[in-house]
């Protein structure tokens, strides 16, 4: 008589390790690793190593000493630090708050059947967000010169010539004029964008109500705009805060040295601390605090978000 074969209770459960499963995912994550690397390579690295480097005294020569809080101490108490810092929130405001009107009307003339020629328009706005920032600001520097034509319109007008290159607030002004001629189209690209997700029935609903152009646009466009218009602040603040070439190129060197500070902005400090006076340490330090506040600004931005979203923060009804 055969004798039963015994199976090992495991021979039934034991499966290989490369299942189905884990190779699909093993295919996925190497396909979207490049990113996750090249990231930490030029982003997570950088950020750590700065604040790293912010508790030192490095030339980028010798050896690195630890200094522990005295890089903070030292810009926190140097008054061109808070020239930079009120330089930059003052042309954030200038350039920002209109550059967020005038995108706003011109997506609104864009989307509206008034207008001819829209594609090219749309290109034409665009256009400007492409361009050499450094050309940008060299045709710029010949428009605000003294003898440019800025002064001539105003001279025509009967105003007095005003110092752009040189007055506190004139290199404001246009510092602040090019950063709004550069962004304004990129922005209206973006709430071209939003109005176009507006479903066209609450429209024809308002004509039938008989609502004008006004009150579709106070009651219709702009509540449903306003996630748009919250990630176009924010974007254009930060845009704001890391502000550089502009002011650079259009002030030269003098624009990031102690002489001349009314265009120093936060960037430019840094930039003067590390490769003018080759002290990494504080410009490290700067980075950091400029890190921080852009941060405050996300999250005040984010707390608007939620209060025009009508967050109820978790109440019920």
């Amino acid at each position: 008589m055969a004798q039963p074969v015994l199976i090992s209770p495991n021979a039934e459960s034991k499966r290989p390790f490369l299942t189905e499963q884990r190779r699909s995912r093993i295919t996925a994550y190497t396909f979207i690793s490049p990113f996750f690397i090249l990231f930490s390579i030029f982003g997570l690295y950088p950020i750590f190593f700065t604040i790293y480097l912010s508790f030192f005294k490095w030339d980028a020569m010798g050896p690195m000493k630890f200094v522990g809080m005295k890089n903070y101490h030292l810009i926190t108490t140097d008054p061109t630090f808070w020239i930079s810092f009120t330089n930059t929130l003052i042309m954030g405001v200038m350039g920002t708050v209109p550059q967020i009107i005038l995108a706003l009307l011109l997506a609104v003339l864009l989307q509206s059947g008034m207008t001819r020629f829209k594609k090219t328009f749309r290109i034409l706005f665009f256009m400007p967000n492409i361009t050499s920032i450094v050309a940008v600001t060299l045709v710029f520097s010949t428009l605000f010169g003294n003898n440019g034509m800025i002064n001539w319109m105003l001279n025509g007008l009967g105003f007095e010539s005003m110092a752009f290159n040189s007055g506190w607030w004139g290199v404001k002004i246009a510092i602040s004029t090019m950063v709004m001629w550069r962004w304004t189209g990129y922005n209206a690209i973006i709430f071209l964008s939003g109005l176009q997700s507006i479903p066209t029935d609450l429209y024809e609903a308002a004509n039938i109500d008989g609502a004008n152009r006004r009150q579709q646009l106070l009651f219709i466009t702009l509540p449903l705009l306003k996630p748009f218009i919250v990630f176009v602040t924010l974007i254009s603040t930060i845009g704001a805060l890391q502000l550089f070439t502009e002011p650079y190129v259009f002030l030269g060197q003098s624009g990031t040295g102690s002489t001349r500070q009314e265009g120093v902005t936060m960037v430019t400090y840094l930039y003067s601390e590390a490769f003018r006076n080759g002290f990494f340490g504080t410009a490290a330090a700067t980075a950091v605090m400029l890190f921080l506040v852009t941060i405050i600004f996300s999250v005040l931005n984010m707390l608007i978000s939620n209060r025009m979203g009508g967050s109820t923060g978790g109440k019920k009804a």
